[in-house]
């Protein structure tokens, strides 16, 4: 479970870090990754989109669990006060948990370079 400081929940949010921010995309998900222009204290965030292009409902939350689980990893190692949006994509049902940590792993570096 992400601590509520670290979750992204307001749409405006959403839309500001998918307009402005940067994007990589892989076979499996889309990251998208605003960084903040001045030093922050502010934690990182991290915000979740799984549609129903995705699967029914028991499969798109075990999605966003397995996605859950895989950015928590990470979150310490971001930059203080990143909004990152993690968006699976159809293919992200079959995934395995390897798998998808694999995808984000390589998209986030990308976004944060």
């Amino acid at each position: 479970m992400l601590p509520p400081a670290a979750r992204l929940t307001r749409s405006q949010d959403f839309g500001l870090v998918v307009r402005r921010g940067r994007r990589a995309g892989r076979p499996r998900l889309v990251v998208h990754a605003l960084t903040p222009d001045v030093p922050t204290l502010d934690p990182s965030k991290v915000g979740f989109v799984v549609s129903k292009a995705v699967g029914n409902s028991v499969v798109r939350h075990r999605v966003y669990r397995r996605l859950r689980h895989v950015v928590r990893d990470h979150l310490a190692g971001m930059p203080a006060g990143t909004l990152v949006v993690v968006r699976a994509l159809p293919s992200a049902a079959e995934a395995s948990s390897a798998d998808l940590a694999a995808d984000f792993s390589s998209a986030l570096r990308k976004v944060l370079r």
